[in-house]
């Protein structure tokens, strides 16, 4: 089990949204592991609050079915269920305010306010909290979209920002709290392997893939007004690679390593209309396979003809000495073969190859850090395969599993995120900058495709997305990794030497 490091003080943590599907089934269970774990102190309350009308047992009811058959003992239950309470709340009107406001004022605990929302309530929300005196010293947690184009961005936080000062506002990112994206900076910044070959000099190009195999299942009201690029590349993708790329902060503390992720955010090269065509591919899923059988396309899901895109690949770059001239190539999707995330360094091949043509292909070494499904970190290295009969190479990933390499359950991102914020630590969120930048470098994007006029391109589902895909990558000599192959995967003379 997980470290019982207890949080000092007591806290109130008031999920708003509280009967939603991300309480159900993200933070409520989230908050029961840590209460397992001995990370929520005596008297600490988890109040939901939501618009339905139930009292608190009903509520305590729900949390018991999205807490889930973990095994855990009767009392352990019975004691997180125990810290539940529930108040009715009209996040637009009146009803449910002075309840709250009678629950926490009589508390000296932490405060931290969770909207578990859509962005357009966060402002009459926040007005809610300072109009009755709730905002005052408490910390408020907000989930993307923060916006949906630079303008709206701004308009959120503007209305967050009246109420709440930045050092208080916590806007989450599920994809930093999971393990492998902190052992990311481990792996850079506490290890003088990596960091003197972090460059352009050693590093031949980066591929980041955040793919799904589902459709939009229920969210299709939401999705279809985002698509690809504003919900998965505007923040979790380019948070990666911004963790990817930045430079070692002085220190891990939360500014010093925010400060990092926005030079790079100010430092990638703009897409304008002529480069969009070019650098950026968007597609759409129509019907195919998955889930073990036929699905239907995109439009047959949402029911309409849409022009939103679930599919959108990228090739970026980064105007900077260390990266010049490496190609960051983003890809993401819904209804892909394989459910993955998962960063890949590729490096340069060796200059010269000293074994001769019998050996066999001297391939360049490669650095994997998968997210999910099963977080890991492989380093692909080419050795000599075993047996007589001369030197023959192949290539072979060191590998690092978290579960074969600590035995241990791997904590939920939104564990670790919920207790950040408990103990005020921001380094995992994202700050207002940051977003702004993401949202400027996303909007001219956005605007080429709209401007062209021309349809997300058709893929069937079950396949890694369109052609347009592959032909954008292999316009530079390289080729998507795919199901974990890292066979020759450049397709470039100069990437294997023979």
């Amino acid at each position: 089990m997980a470290s019982r490091t207890i949080v000092v003080q007591p806290f109130d943590l008031v999920i708003v949204g509280a009967t939603g599907d991300l309480a159900r089934r993200k933070l409520l269970p989230a908050l029961f592991q840590r209460d397992r774990a001995g990370q929520i102190p005596p008297g600490a309350r988890i109040i939901g609050a939501a618009r339905r009308t139930m009292d608190t047992a009903a509520f305590r009811a729900e949390a018991d079915i999205a807490i889930g058959p973990a095994a855990p003992t009767p009392e352990e239950r019975a004691r997180f269920l125990a810290r539940l309470v529930y108040v009715h709340l009209d996040a637009t009107g009146e009803a449910g305010w002075k309840e709250l406001a009678h629950l926490l004022h009589a508390s000296r605990a932490i405060r931290v306010f969770y909207l578990a929302t859509g962005p357009e309530l966060f402002a009459p929300l926040c007005e809610g909290l300072a109009r009755h005196g709730l905002a005052k010293d408490a910390r408020v947690v907000v989930e993307k979209p923060i916006g949906r184009d630079l303008e709206s961005a701004m308009a959120v936080n503007a209305a967050i920002g009246a109420v709440f000062p930045e050092r208080a506002i916590y806007r989450i990112d599920h994809y930093l709290g999971k393990e492998t994206v902190q052992n990311l900076m481990a792996l850079r910044f506490a290890n003088a392997l990596f960091e003197p070959v972090w460059n352009s000099a050693h590093i031949d190009h980066v591929q980041i893939t955040v793919a799904e195999t589902l459709g939009v299942e229920g969210r299709a009201g939401y999705y279809d007004t985002a698509g690809a690029l504003r919900d998965m590349v505007q923040n979790h993708m380019l948070q990666l690679l911004c963790l990817t790329a930045m430079e070692p902060p002085t220190s891990l503390d939360a500014d010093a390593v925010r400060d990092e992720k926005l030079k790079v955010l100010k430092a990638l090269v703009p897409l304008d209309a002529a480069s969009v065509a070019e650098r950026s591919v968007r597609g759409q899923y129509r019907a195919g396979a998955g889930d073990g059988g036929p699905v239907p396309g995109y439009r047959e899901e949402v029911g309409r003809e849409t022009r939103t895109e679930t599919f959108a690949a990228l090739r970026a770059e980064i105007a900077n000495w260390r990266w010049a001239g490496v190609p960051f190539f983003l890809r993401t999707g819904k209804r892909l073969p394989q459910r993955i995330s998962e960063i890949v360094v590729a490096f340069r091949p060796v200059p010269h190859n000293a074994f001769g043509q019998g050996a066999g292909l001297v391939l360049p070494n490669r650095l994997a850090i998968r997210l999910q499904p099963d977080e890991s970190i492989d380093l692909w290295l080419m050795i000599k395969d075993p047996g007589p009969g001369g030197m023959r190479l192949r290539q072979v990933a060191l590998n690092m599993s978290f579960d074969r390499a600590f035995g241990v359950r791997n904590p939920d991102a939104y564990e670790r995120l919920l207790m950040d914020v408990v103990r005020g630590n921001q380094t995992l969120f994202m700050r207002r900058d940051e977003v702004e930048a993401a949202w400027r470098w996303i909007d001219p994007i956005l605007a080429a495709w709209d401007a062209s006029g021309e349809p997300p391109r058709p893929y069937t589902a079950g396949t890694w997305g369109p052609a347009g895909s592959v032909a954008l990558i292999e316009r530079s000599g390289r080729t998507w990794f795919e199901d974990g192959s890292f066979e020759d995967a450049t397709g470039s003379p100069e990437a294997a030497h023979g």
